[in-house]
């Protein structure tokens, strides 16, 4: 008699047999006999990570933060500058003066420290230093002696990135500044860091100057220009009112007006009031007028503020600060790269994950053998 199939059910669930099933006690022995696999391809990484880790390239920032400079710190140049500002002021006929504020923006610690912070950025600026520095020479012609010109470059701009200033808060407009020189030995760091913030501020002085020498010159050659317009003027005033004065002098002598007279019409084109002596005195004074300040008293402040040019110069001496510390430039004291100790934790680890792998694979294939 055939037998009857029970249904399936939970209480009755099918049962399944397969090969492909895993063992976690065969898979721990596995791993067990494979031991020396595991430990020979560690101490292989671990070995190869301390040889990566102490002959890879060590590079050094030396760092430090800045912020704009204060009133004491720019004194000199502001000096400098203000001696002009009599120049730039306008003198009204009252008596009242108008200050110019042109040349406040010469003396702004604001704009100073701005102009420190985008020529120490300044990609010009870089390789004009960096052309200069031994150690960036050394570097260039032992690494690349043949390089064409594009790995040149190439090699250019990774240094470019090692020369920074950087806002601490990028949110904050008044924020200081870090600058950072990064080397590969911690004494130049230091050195070209000091040797490099010497040589911004030293531009940024210059630059100072010589916008001070351009806003002066311009200022001068504004005054000459408007002296030369206020001559012209003068001189056809002058010119104008001799030949008038003649013709009047002609009417009073064909009229028989020797003395002056009244005549109750001051708008006279060519009145006869002084009569012909007073005229003809007249005509004499005006042909004999020298300095057109007579007619065009405004020829007397340009005169005024052209002499004080004159007798003013720009001292280019004078030592000022365009920025201060607040953290001053020191020796670091860790590399930035290699991180030895973590090159070895995880080339240790690596080494050791692959080890496993590899016992973990040579159980696969045998079991499915």
């Amino acid at each position: 008699m055939k037998q009857q199939t029970q249904p399936y059910s939970p209480q009755n669930p099918p049962m399944y047999t397969t090969n492909d099933e895993i063992n976690l006690r065969e898979l721990f022995r596995a791993l067990w006999g494979g031991k020396l696999i595991v430990i020979l391809v560690t101490a292989l990484f671990f070995v190869s990570s301390i040889g990566l880790a102490f002959l890879s390239q060590e590079w050094w920032s030396s760092n430090a933060k800045i912020t704009e400079a204060q009133p004491q710190n720019l004194a000199a140049y502001q000096r400098q500058v203000k001696q002009f500002q009599p120049v730039f002021d306008i003198y009204q006929e009252d008596g009242t003066v108008l200050v110019s504020k042109e040349l406040n923006r010469l003396v702004s610690s604001e704009v100073l420290f701005q102009r420190f912070v985008n020529a120490f950025n300044s990609t010009n600026n870089k390789k004009a230093f960096l052309d200069n520095s031994a150690e960036f020479k050394d570097s260039v012609f032992n690494s690349s002696a043949e390089s064409s010109i594009d790995e040149t470059r190439l090699l250019y701009s990774k240094w470019f990135d090692r020369v920074s200033a950087s806002k601490v808060d990028r949110k904050d407009s008044r924020s200081p500044y870090i600058i950072t020189f990064q080397t590969t030995a911690k004494e130049s760091s230091f050195n070209l860091l000091t040797d490099y913030i010497l040589a911004t501020e030293s531009k940024v002085h210059q630059d100072a100057f010589n916008n001070l020498h351009a806003v002066v010159s311009g200022k001068k050659n504004e005054l000459i220009q408007q002296k030369q317009i206020l001559e012209n003027q003068a001189k056809n005033q002058l010119l104008v009112e001799t030949e008038r004065t003649k013709y009047a002098a002609d009417i009073a002598r064909s009229a028989g007006v020797e003395s002056p007279i009244q005549t109750g019409n001051d708008n006279e084109l060519f009145g006869i009031d002084l009569g012909l002596k007073g005229l003809e005195a007249k005509v004499h004074a005006l042909e004999s007028v020298k300095n057109l300040s007579v007619i065009e008293p405004r020829l007397q402040q340009i005169n005024a503020k052209l002499d004080m040019l004159n007798s003013l110069e720009v001292d280019r001496t004078v030592d000022f600060q365009t920025f201060r510390y607040l953290e001053n430039v020191e020796q670091p004291i860790t590399r930035d790269k290699p991180k030895r100790a973590l090159i070895v934790v995880l080339g240790t680890l690596f080494g050791g994950m692959l080890g496993f792998a590899v016992v973990l694979i040579r159980f696969l294939f045998r079991k499915k053998d």
